[in-house]
Parts: structure tokens; sequence; C-alpha cells
């Protein structure tokens, strides 16, 4: 009996021993798959917008190579290819667009996208705020940022609320904003796009 004992002791200690390495594994899986997400824009590269002056140039081909300013509604118009949408996309985006569109008519297109001159990147904050109107953008910028340059809401403001006129190739995206729940730390930091109109009810 002593002896059966004895082996059954130590059969269940090489048993817990045995499942000591899975069990970490797991939970090592666990933290990984829970590991803190960067937050806030990939890159801080230059987004174009309406207003930028473009240099387009393709590589042996004067007639396809174009001097263009980004129109109010986000776009350029380019021989072959028509209209293409450069708002918010990066340089190097809009070459890799023009390219793709371009093959289509020419075999391995090389392309170049130069911006000449960029208009000055800043958003629009009006409505219930102490200090309504263009805010420049310094790279990435938060909506608390230019709410707080805009200097802070008025007594009466509708703070849960807040909605952001975005626009795009189809029009204008409304999104919205509850400053509440992001001072309270909800939520992942709103980061503005060049030509937002913030709007505080």
């Amino acid at each position: 009996m002593n002896r059966f004992f004895v082996f059954a002791c130590a059969v269940a200690a090489l048993t817990a021993v045995a499942s000591r390495p899975a069990l970490a594994a797991q939970h090592i899986s666990y933290l990984d798959d829970k590991k803190p997400q960067a937050q806030g824009p990939t890159d801080n590269e230059y987004r174009l917008g309406p207003g930028d002056k473009l240099r387009i140039e393709v590589y042996k081909d004067a007639q396809l190579s174009q001097s263009v300013q980004v129109r109010p509604d986000g776009k350029i118009t380019l021989p072959l290819v028509g209209d293409i949408d450069a708002n918010g996309r990066t340089p190097i985006e809009l070459r890799d667009t023009i390219a793709k569109a371009l093959k289509e008519y020419i075999t391995s297109p090389t392309v170049t996208v130069i911006v000449v001159e960029a208009l000055a990147a800043q958003v629009y904050v009006m409505g219930e705020v102490s200090h309504p109107g263009p805010m420049p953008m310094h790279g990435p910028t938060t909506i608390l940022q230019a709410l707080a340059m805009a200097g802070g809401f008025k007594e009466f403001a509708n703070t849960k609320d807040v909605r952001v006129l975005r626009p795009n190739g189809n029009g204008t995206q409304t999104l919205h904003f509850n400053y509440k729940d992001a001072i309270n730390g909800e939520g992942k930091p709103f980061y503005l796009r060049s030509g937002d109109t913030v709007i505080v009810p």
C-alpha cells in the first residue's frame, strides 16, 4: 500500500512538472496577443491636400509628364488615366497609383511625383469654442490639441457630440467625437487630417 502511494505521488509530481511549460507557454502567448498597439498615424510623411502643386514625371514620356494642382475635390487629372484621387495620400502612394493606372497603356512605367509647392496644412474649428477659425498643423495633430488651440469650449457647448467633417473623393464624411470620453481615457487618440472641419454644437 505504501509503495503504491509513493508511486502515485511520484506520477502526480512528474505530471505537474511536465504541464508547467505548456501552461507558461499559453500564458506568454496570451500576453503577446494583448500587447498594446501603437496609436496614432503609422508615419509622419507629408500627405497631399487641395491646393498642392505637383510635378508628375513619366520617364521618357514628355507628353504624359504634367504639372498639376490638387483640386478642391482632392483629385488631379492626367492624360490617359483621367481623374485620380490625391487627397490624403503620400507622394509615394500617389506615384504607385499613377504607375498602376498607366500599366494599361505603358509597359513598366516609371513615375516620379514631386511636391513643387505645398499648401500649409491646417484644420478649421468652429462653433462653441473661444477662438474659432483655421488652425495650423505642425505634424500629427489630435482633435484635443486642435480644441486646445481654439481656446477650449464655451459654457453651453455640447462636448459629447463634436463633429468632424472630412473631405474625401466621394464628398464629405462626418465623424463623431465625444470629448468627455476622451479625457476619461476611453478610446484611441483621434488624429485630424489637413482640411478637416471640427464643429462644436
